[in-house]
């Protein structure tokens, strides 16, 4: 976020968490993006805060209680609910403690992602499918306006490539469920309670294959009834998602233009291949 929009997200963060009956007179930024995540003290509670404009967060929210109920590897809430500030939307986590400087096995990131596939599995709430997403970033590559800086030839590079992996990942039949949709090693908390995923904002429906496309290379290797061909597809059709956001005018990923122009690169060393 800008300077100014971060200073009011942090500012309806503590009053909401004030007006609940916790202590909240600070905050250390955790993490600031397109989305600001904040640690309130001293009472120790993280808030995640988006523009008010953003509508996924009461879905996070009802799939992350689900799946705290049955056991689920998830960060839990600490006061269940969305909260509105003005501009801002704010939800209220628990803070846990990272394990530091702990790298996590591949073989123990797939069993807890294998693990809340299977929670996963049990919930009825509607969610978007994974082509919706693929569908959004070709809308992007299509915007002038909106990717200005996305020179001709790599626009019709990156719409060619999301239109082919689009159609080989949906076309290919396996079965589908609900997925986190971005379960990389950032939403994985190596905690003193075991390993946790936080941020289910990005829920969809698709084949296991996609949410694996997110984890490092060997988490697929110990995932079970993996199809590998369709792996490469699916970590291909995310290469071309990511970069695709990163020529957004308004996207604030840290360092995003330079991850742009790399990841952009080595799409097309990928498909190369």
């Amino acid at each position: 976020m800008q300077a100014s929009a971060a200073q009011r997200a942090t500012r309806a963060a503590i009053s909401i968490a004030s007006s609940l009956g916790l202590t909240a007179y600070d905050a250390v930024v955790l993490h600031d993006s397109n989305r600001l995540t904040l640690r309130l003290l001293p009472c120790d509670v993280l808030a995640r805060v988006a523009p008010a404009a953003h509508q996924c967060a009461q879905l996070e929210v009802d799939i992350v209680q689900r799946l705290f109920e049955v056991g689920s590897p998830v960060a839990a809430l600490k006061t269940p609910g969305v909260f509105v500030r003005g501009d801002h939307v704010v939800t209220l986590w628990t803070y846990y403690e990272p394990v530091p400087d702990q790298a996590i096995p591949p073989a123990d990131y797939a069993r807890a992602l294998e693990r809340l596939h299977a929670g996963m599995r049990e919930l009825d709430l509607p969610t978007p499918h994974f082509t919706d997403r693929v569908s959004e970033a070709q809308a992007l590559v299509a915007d002038h306006d909106r990717t200005p800086k996305l020179a001709d030839a790599d626009r019709l590079f990156l719409a060619g490539a999301l239109d082919r992996l689009r159609r080989a990942v949906g076309d290919s039949g396996r079965p589908e469920q609900v997925l986190h949709g971005e379960p990389h090693p950032g939403n994985l908390l190596s905690t003193r309670s075991g390993l946790l995923f936080v941020d289910f904002e990005t829920c969809c429906r698709g084949p296991v294959e996609f949410d694996l496309a997110h984890a490092p290379d060997e988490v697929g290797d110990h995932y079970p009834g993996v199809d590998h061909r369709l792996l490469r597809d699916c970590r291909t059709l995310v290469l071309a998602m990511i970069t695709t956001w990163r020529w957004d005018r308004d996207d604030q990923f840290p360092d995003g233009h330079r991850l742009g122009i790399d990841w952009l690169s080595e799409l097309r060393k990928t498909a190369a291949r």
